[in-house]
């Protein structure tokens, strides 16, 4: 029976209890407890190993005062222990605060401080990240060392003095936070992305439905990038099916490991990003292991250039599955799946394409006064559904920037054609104006990487006195070749506009990464600047 006077359509609002992330575990180890659940080098844990351990650690924070919205800054490189702590925080109700392991001392001390930890888990390779944070954030009582150290316990005695200790999963509802998503590529005050566990729970469902179906126990993932980020969203997935997780051997990637662990563990599936994707079909190790096993190549993080997919899809085959979402909405906002990567460039070939809305998911093409435009029309891209998170934590100024009627607003610039399919044209900060019209940098990094010459570009807009910005080519040339500018600028003529031809190219041994794998435009235009190469452009005047 309703009740007329309650909103909602009559139906007063309840708690809505939802189950603890942890419990993904449990259910693994109660499934197939000898099963194994993790990889790392040659140790191996079952699924039941895993749950205990967790079990362990869950006591040790509870009984050191952590609980129910705590917040635990990890600091740690890939290892069984990073693994866990994500379960261990999730099953007494704290919230998980991982860090990229690259940063700085400073960086990882003002993450800290932004997100007011309680506690700390820090490799004992990291004792100077471990005091800066302590300094910086007094809220932290005491940390965890992964590792003998000088400056916390041990993790693993920890979790043998805690060994066999009942832990009960605290309860959460749906809008429980579970984990701070820490946004990379910003500036100033760094931005929490607050992950729910019932946001969570659908983006788990989501990445099942929509990226890997038919997944199960039988199948394998491996991992090639840091936990902290997307990888670790990956990874909860593949607990939630019981899959078993790869870790390499150490931080350094190495290709050749790579390739090695996916003929020994028969590896179905791996989360990368398209420089890491470009690494492994590039190498000449792709040809000495056997990876016919692998059923979904998934890559994400920033849009793949349509030479790079090709070569991949020679060489892999009819397996990579591409997803764009952010951080804030946890990947869930376009799919391409397997079937809609063509090799060739045929009539009908979805080129250029990031795929479609996801599961659940709703894309709006918006102008600057937040109106939607029609197909075929670049805006920005906006989105609203479930996989949305929660907000900024402590941070009023950037949720009022970030959402519009409900609606978030990616700051990527993009238009859908008439069956709903997503092309990305750049991030918004990315796009330049030169002589008063609209440059977006990919359409032209596309053009230039068809040249055998180029193997990596980067095209940013740098100011100019005469035509406002114009743009500036970075190029990393392939192995054995040769190349200059007057000759890539000869080249381009007739197959790029005049007016987004860049009107200066320079080359370097490599293009700068983040920390997880992508070409970062604000490191390039640092180094640009640093070199004096920013200085303004004067080109002639014409006369009419």
């Amino acid at each position: 029976m309703t009740n007329a006077s309650a909103p909602y359509g009559g139906v007063a609002p309840v708690s809505k209890r939802v189950m603890n992330l942890a419990h993904l575990v449990r259910q693994a180890a109660r499934s197939q407890p000898a099963g194994i659940g993790l990889v790392w080098g040659e140790a191996t844990w079952t699924w039941q190993e895993l749950d205990r351990r967790i079990d362990a650690m869950a006591a040790a924070l509870s009984a050191r005062g952590v609980g129910k919205g705590d917040r635990v800054l990890v600091q740690s490189k890939n290892c069984n222990q990073m693994f866990e702590s994500m379960f261990a925080c999730f099953r007494v109700g704290a919230v998980w605060v991982p860090t990229n392991f690259r940063q700085t001392p400073e960086e990882v001390a003002c993450l800290g401080r932004a997100s007011g930890a309680a506690a700390m888990i820090c490799h004992s390779d990291f004792p100077d990240h471990a005091a800066a944070a302590r300094a910086a954030a007094p809220s932290i009582r005491f940390p965890v060392s992964i590792g003998a150290s000088s400056f916390g316990e041990d993790y693993d005695e920890l979790v043998r003095r805690h060994k066999g200790v009942a832990v009960t999963e605290a309860a959460v509802e749906h809008d429980d936070p579970c984990w701070f998503f820490f946004t990379s590529g910003t500036t100033g005050r760094p931005k929490a992305a607050v992950l729910t566990h019932g946001q969570m729970a659908f983006v788990v469902t989501n990445h099942l439905c929509d990226l890997m179906p038919a997944t199960t126990p039988r199948d394998a993932s491996l991992v090639v990038a840091p936990l902290s980020h997307g990888a670790g969203i990956h990874q909860l997935v593949q607990v939630a099916r019981g899959v078993k997780t790869v870790l390499l051997a150490s931080e350094r990637f190495d290709v050749d490991e790579a390739w090695r662990l996916v003929e020994r563990w028969n590896v179905t599936n791996m989360f990368t990003v398209p420089t890491i994707l470009k690494m492994l079909v590039e190498h000449p190790s792709l040809a000495s292991h056997d990876h016919s096993s692998l059923r979904y190549v998934i890559y994400a993080g920033a849009p793949m250039y349509r030479e790079d997919q090709k070569l991949a899809l020679h060489r892999l085959g009819k397996v990579l599955v591409q997803y764009f979402g952010l951080g804030e909405v946890t990947g869930n906002i376009t799919v391409l799946p397997p079937e809609l990567h063509d090799l060739e460039d045929h009539d009908g070939a979805r080129i250029g394409t990031c795929g479609y809305a996801r599961t659940g998911m709703q894309i709006s093409i918006q102008g600057n006064d937040g109106r939607e435009l029609p197909a075929a029309s670049t805006g920005e891209i906006c989105v609203c559904g479930p996989a949305v998170f929660a907000g900024y934590y402590d941070n009023a100024e950037a949720n009022a920037k970030a959402f519009r009627d409900g609606w978030f607003r990616t700051g990527d610039l993009g238009h859908m054609d008439d069956e709903g399919f997503l092309y990305i044209t750049g991030r918004a900060s990315d796009m330049y104006i030169s002589g008063g019209s609209n440059v977006y940098p990919r359409e032209i990094e596309e053009k230039l990487l068809t040249h055998p010459a180029i193997a990596e570009v980067a095209v940013v807009g740098v100011s100019d006195q005469t035509w406002g910005e114009v743009g500036v080519a970075v190029c990393v040339l392939a192995p054995g070749t040769e190349l200059t500018e007057s000759g890539l600028l000869a080249w381009a003529e007739g197959k790029v506009a005049r007016y987004k031809i860049p009107k200066q190219v320079v080359f370097w041994a490599e293009l700068p990464k983040s920390g997880y794998g992508k070409i970062s435009k604000k490191i390039i235009k640092e180094e640009l600047r640093a070199s004096g190469v920013l200085e303004p452009v004067r080109l002639p005047q014409t006369v009419a």
